[in-house]
């Protein structure tokens, strides 16, 4: 099946929340937090999510159920999922269970720039990056703990997001080791010579 839009991970997840039962984007909003899967779902500006329902219903893959009219709120429309949804939902989620994908994420992105600063300065950003890292740990035990008898297939989100901050946090730490002992120095004349030496690849 080729689907006609592609995924994201609030489009999928806002297809699996259809599976359960229809909803309201403020349903669905609240039950990504009250789940805790905002921890892996950016849902912290709604008008995302209303992007993707709108890109979810032009392709078919969701539909208008009802408008609820209540008094005390404003007029909500209640969506559901389609057969064509549902079929969208799993190809994703296969794929990308299946297929590591090439992401481009800010923290490697600064890691390769960081000749720009000197080792004090990039001490100190890595202490506060280990500090926060070490705070989210807590939280993510504090998290797994609080879980209460439900299918372990239900938070592996969890365990897999601690298992990731606990090794970034341990290279983290083992790299301002190195700057501490004196095992990764470098001086102005040898980056100098680094970058005078690289050819262009396209000459």
């Amino acid at each position: 099946m080729s689907t006609p839009t592609r995924s994201s991970p609030l489009a999928l997840t806002v297809l699996a929340l259809l599976h359960y039962r229809p909803l309201h984007p403020y349903g669905m909003q609240r039950l990504i937090k009250d789940w805790g899967k905002d921890r892996v779902i950016n849902v912290g500006q709604r008008a995302s999510l209303y992007r993707t329902i709108d890109r979810l219903l032009g392709a078919g893959l969701i539909d208008v159920r009802e408008t609820e009219r209540d008094q005390q709120y404003p007029e909500r429309t209640v969506y559901e999922v389609t057969d064509a949804g549902r079929e969208a939902a799993r190809e994703w989620l296969l794929e990308t269970l299946g297929m590591p994908k090439q992401e481009f994420p800010e923290f490697p992105a600064a890691l390769s720039n960081l000749l720009l600063l000197s080792p004090a300065e990039i001490g100190d950003a890595l202490e506060r990056r280990a500090d926060l890292l070490a705070a989210t740990m807590s939280e993510l035990d504090a998290s797994l703990a609080a879980v209460p008898a439900i299918p372990r297939v239900a938070s592996l989100e969890e365990e897999y997001l601690r298992a990731v901050t606990g090794a970034e946090l341990d290279w983290v730490r083992s790299v301002l080791d190195d700057l501490r002992h004196g095992r990764l120095v470098w001086t102005a004349d040898e980056l100098k010579a680094f970058a005078e030496g690289q050819k262009n690849p396209r000459e």
